[in-house]
């Protein structure tokens, strides 16, 4: 059984008895992706309602939806919940919109076991334990561990354009040449397509003697990467002699 946003209001810290919960089936799969708490106003549950949940970009605000998620009186807040879907439709639909596309790109929906989206964010859960990590949508019902436990949070990032898929990587990179310069340092991923995506790694003052680490949610998929790119560029009072290249980079995928 899944879940796709299952309705917050009215339904949010209920029992049970009146909402989706993991003794509704087998098997029970949610994806968050408008789970706000008030006062801000969401269409989705936020607490865990299945064995398997997971929260896509923090499971509240989806990236590309510009829906305005406005924060009220609760006097407000009663009046207009009853027309509650003109805000949030976007992030709430989002929900469908990466369960169509898990379907053809299953890898790229890969969720991290995580306490908090703020440590997911920040690499604190990257890569994936030893069991591994659960495909949302359309696959994840073949993830092993899927009944080891109910009310398992699971954390990803989504891209803000169709098809939202995401592949995530940590990048270590050394640079090399000027001891100290300005400016900023990126990498460009190329694919069997000619498509590109450029990442911002590092910027400000850049040093040699430093390692800078940086977790990337790639559009993508490294099985299509052919061509990683660095790319430093100068600041307007660099002088023109400096140069700056990458001594090492060091990337890990999920």
């Amino acid at each position: 059984l899944l879940g796709l946003d299952p309705a917050g209001p009215c339904f949010e810290g209920t029992p049970p008895e009146v909402r989706l919960d993991p003794s509704d089936a087998n098997f029970v799969d949610v994806i968050h992706s408008n789970a706000a708490h008030f006062p801000a106003v969401g269409l989705g549950i936020s607490n865990t309602t299945g064995h398997m949940d997971f929260y896509p970009n923090g499971g509240t605000v989806m990236p590309g939806c510009t829906d305005l998620l406005p924060e009220m009186k609760q006097s407000e807040f009663e009046v207009i919940i009853a027309d509650a879907t003109i805000f949030g439709g976007c992030h709430h639909s989002r929900s469908h919109e990466y369960y169509f596309k898990s379907i053809l790109y299953p890898t790229g929906f890969l969720g991290y076991p995580c306490k908090t989206y703020k440590s997911f964010d920040s690499g604190d859960c990257f890569p994936c334990p030893q069991e591994g990590c659960p495909m949302m949508g359309h696959y994840a019902d073949r993830f092993p561990a899927k009944l080891k436990r109910v009310n398992q949070k699971y954390f990803l990032n989504t891209a803000a354009d169709p098809p939202f898929a995401t592949w995530r990587q940590k990048v270590l990179l050394q640079l090399s040449g000027a001891k100290k310069m300005r400016g900023d340092i990126n990498l460009v991923f190329h694919d069997t397509e000619g498509n590109t995506k450029e990442y911002e790694i590092a910027s400000g003052d850049l040093s040699q003697d430093q390692v800078y680490a940086k977790y990337l949610d790639v559009e993508i998929n490294p099985k299509n990467t052919t061509e990683i790119e660095f790319l430093w560029n100068k600041t307007l009072f660099t002088l023109l002699w400096a140069r700056l290249g990458a001594e090492t980079v060091n990337i890990t995928h999920g």
